[in-house]
C-alpha cells in the first residue's frame, strides 16, 4: 500500500492575514500538520501544495516536501479542493510516481494528529470504502433550528418536529474540516472527498474548532493548550 499526504496551503487568506502560517502556540499553524503526518509513518510521501515561496520555506524546514508550486489555475478563490488534489496526483504521475492512497491535511488543522491518521487509515484500508470523512454530531439538534424571517420575526425551520423530544430525533453531523482520506482511483472518477462508498470517523468535538476569524483563532489556541496539558490531544 502506498499512500500520499497533500496538505493545501494557498497563500492568500481574506480573514486572517497570512493564515496558513501564523504562530499558534509558539509555531507556524501548517506545522502542526506537517508533523502530524511525518509521524503517523503511513505516508510514503508528505508534500505541501502552495504557491507562496514563504510557505514552501517553512514547510520544508518542518520536513514536508515542496517538489514544485501550484499552477495559477489552482491558485484562485474560485479552486476547489478538487482540483488541487487532482493537479498534485498529476504532477507526480508524470514523475512516474502513483499512489494507491491519498490524504487531504487542511493546514490550519492543529488537533489533527498521527494517532487519528492512523486510526482513520486502518478503518478505509479495513473497510474497503473509497473513503473516510472525519465528522462530529451537531451539538444541538438542527431539526430544531431557527431563522428570523423578512419580517423580523422568529420562525422555526421545522415546524413539525417543535414538539419532538430531542433525544427522538435523528442524529445529525458535519464534517470537522481537518483531513480526508481516500482511495485515488476512486477519488479520480468522483472528484470529491465525500464520496458514494464514505464512512465516518467520528471526532469528538472538545478536539475540534473551526478557525475562520481572530475569535476562533484565540478559542483554538486556548482549547489546544488545556488539552495537551491535560494529555486528551494526542
Amino acid at each position: 500500500m502506498s499512500a500520499i499526504a497533500i496538505i493545501t496551503a494557498r497563500g492568500g487568506s481574506k480573514r486572517i492575514p497570512r493564515k496558513n502560517i501564523k504562530i499558534f502556540n509558539g509555531k507556524p499553524i501548517i506545522n502542526y500538520s506537517i508533523e502530524a503526518a511525518l509521524q503517523s509513518g503511513i505516508f510514503d510521501e508528505v508534500m505541501v501544495s502552495t504557491d507562496d515561496e514563504e510557505i514552501a520555506e517553512i514547510s520544508r524546514a518542518a520536513g514536508a516536501s515542496v517538489p514544485f508550486f501550484r499552477s495559477a489555475e489552482t491558485s484562485t478563490d474560485t479552486a476547489t479542493t478538487a482540483d488541487v488534489l487532482l493537479e498534485v496526483l498529476d504532477r507526480y504521475e508524470e514523475k512516474g510516481q502513483s499512489f494507491e492512497y491519498g490524504c487531504c491535511i487542511y493546514p490550519t488543522a492543529p488537533f489533527v494528529t498521527a494517532r487519528k491518521l492512523k486510526e482513520a487509515m486502518d478503518e478505509l484500508v479495513k473497510s474497503g470504502a473509497e473513503s473516510i470523512v472525519p465528522m462530529q454530531e451537531f451539538s444541538y439538534p438542527p431539526q430544531r433550528g431557527l431563522f428570523i424571517d423578512d419580517k423580523g420575526l422568529v420562525k422555526m425551520l421545522h415546524p413539525e418536529y417543535a414538539t419532538t423530544r430531542s433525544q427522538d430525533l435523528q442524529k445529525q453531523y458535519h464534517e470537522c474540516g481537518q483531513f480526508y482520506i481516500f482511495r485515488n482511483d476512486a477519488f479520480r472518477i468522483q472528484k470529491d472527498t465525500t464520496m458514494e462508498r464514505s464512512i465516518p470517523y467520528i471526532i469528538d468535538p472538545v478536539e475540534s474548532q473551526d478557525i475562520d476569524n481572530e475569535s476562533d483563532w484565540l478559542l483554538a489556541e486556548l482549547k489546544y493548550r488545556f488539552l495537551t496539558e491535560q494529555g486528551i490531544l494526542k
